[in-house]
């Protein structure tokens, strides 16, 4: 990799001059590109025996700029705003290279020229030479051209995601696990992810557009895919579009479109994996905040050996015990509404407060307790729930 640097003022003529001939030149926005830039170099595998994965591709054409990376399992393309394109064209970016140079650059503009030994960036004072490989060495990605997909809003596709994707297992030798299951039907979608010792789901509604050969589908999407989905979708983005073709997922908006090779195996029947909620134990509205603050102080005497932290519904007061021999006991104690008898469940503290993280501090969720040995399960009131598989007390 060959990389110059100067650090004299840039002249217009000089910029003129170098362009004779270029296969590509904009300018940019350089704040813009950074942030487009990170997003998709996260697809971009940090080793590959096929190097020019490493690499995002710049497209420019009258219609803008794409960016484009792909790991064969994953890819992605994402329009850039805030782009100038003077002459169409391709460049292949190094992630690291590039990367470093949009990140340390001060310049509120970047100009960018290529031709067929490498690419040249320039700011107000700076200029840097990179070479390049060649752009019609660079893979496919895979781009959306369905007539029949699911539609969801952006906001909704992103929680269900933030509040599932949590729970899946990437490191199981039980492949599914390593992935959110989605269940798709004529009016709905269900998320679900599980690692086998707690399981999150939640639903919401979705609207079909074009033939759909068949409305009711269940697809498990990798973990990484699903956090690249949430990090590339902004929140303000409006309806999102979901289609599945063979073994991928695609997913579209106006600005970027995901596609991802779906994982394989058997996923746990999350319905028959929620405990009966029709019994004598206790269920309670608590506070998120209230709850997430006194788990985090009963955990911290906790150790990877006894990790467990009792919870134990009483007259009036939650109680909160930890224990580890090398590190000493906590008691945290918390004010409910509760007069039934006394019930003691022992959960991982780590997974209740993935399930709060989630959730506003200001609102309340259901905490449904049967006994020391059922599930615990938790609810709020907008279709999202979670289920936790308690300890053995003698931890």
């Amino acid at each position: 990799m060959t990389v110059a640097v100067e650090n004299q003022p840039i002249s217009e003529e000089s910029h003129t001059s170098n362009s004779a001939g270029s296969a590509l030149k904009i300018s940019c926005d350089r704040e813009q590109l950074l942030q487009a830039f990170q997003t998709v170099a996260t697809v971009a595998p940090t080793r590959s025996p096929k190097p020019i994965l490493q690499n995002v591709k710049l497209e420019a054409s009258e219609n803008g700029v794409t960016l484009l990376a792909t790991d064969l399992e994953i890819g992605i393309s994402h329009k850039v705003t805030g782009v100038d394109v003077q002459s169409p064209g391709a460049a292949v970016l190094s992630v690291k290279r590039f990367g470093d140079i949009l990140r340390e650059s001060s310049d509120e503009t970047l100009h960018l020229e290529s031709d067929g030994q490498g690419i040249t960036i320039r700011g107000e004072r700076s200029k840097f030479r990179l070479s390049a490989e060649s752009p019609t060495e660079f893979p496919h990605v895979t781009g959306f051209e369905e007539t029949a997909y699911y539609e969801i809003s952006a906001r909704l596709l992103r929680e269900l995601i933030h509040r599932t994707e949590f729970a899946t297992d990437s490191e199981s030798s039980r492949y599914a696990l390593g992935g959110v299951k989605l269940e798709f039907d004529e009016d709905s979608i269900t998320s679900i992810g599980t690692d086998g010792r707690r399981l999150a789901k939640m639903a919401g509604p979705i609207q079909i557009t074009g033939a759909a050969a068949d409305p009711n589908q269940t697809v498990i999407v990798p973990t990484r895919a699903m956090t690249l989905i949430y990090r590339a979708i902004a929140p303000n983005d409006a309806e999102v579009q979901v289609a599945l073709k063979g073994n991928e997922i695609l997913i579209h908006t106006p600005r970027v479109t995901i596609s991802a090779r779906l994982l394989e195996g058997r996923f746990p029947d999350w319905k028959r994996v929620f405990p009966d909620t029709q019994h004598s134990g206790v269920k309670l509205e608590l506070s998120v905040g209230t709850t997430h603050a006194a788990v985090r102080q009963a955990a911290i005497v906790t150790s990877d050996e006894s990790r467990g932290v009792d919870f134990t519904f009483g007259e009036g007061m939650l109680v909160l015990a930890g224990s580890a021999a090398e590190v000493g006991q906590s008691r945290v104690e918390v004010p409910i509404s509760y007069s039934g008898p006394e019930t003691t469940i022992t959960l991982d503290p780590r997974f209740v407060m993935d399930f709060l993280k989630v959730l506003d501090a200001e609102k309340t969720f259901t905490f449904d307790v049967k006994d020391a040995d059922s599930a615990a399960l938790c609810q709020t009131d907008d279709g999202y729930g979670y289920v936790i598989m308690p300890l053995a007390r003698d931890r």
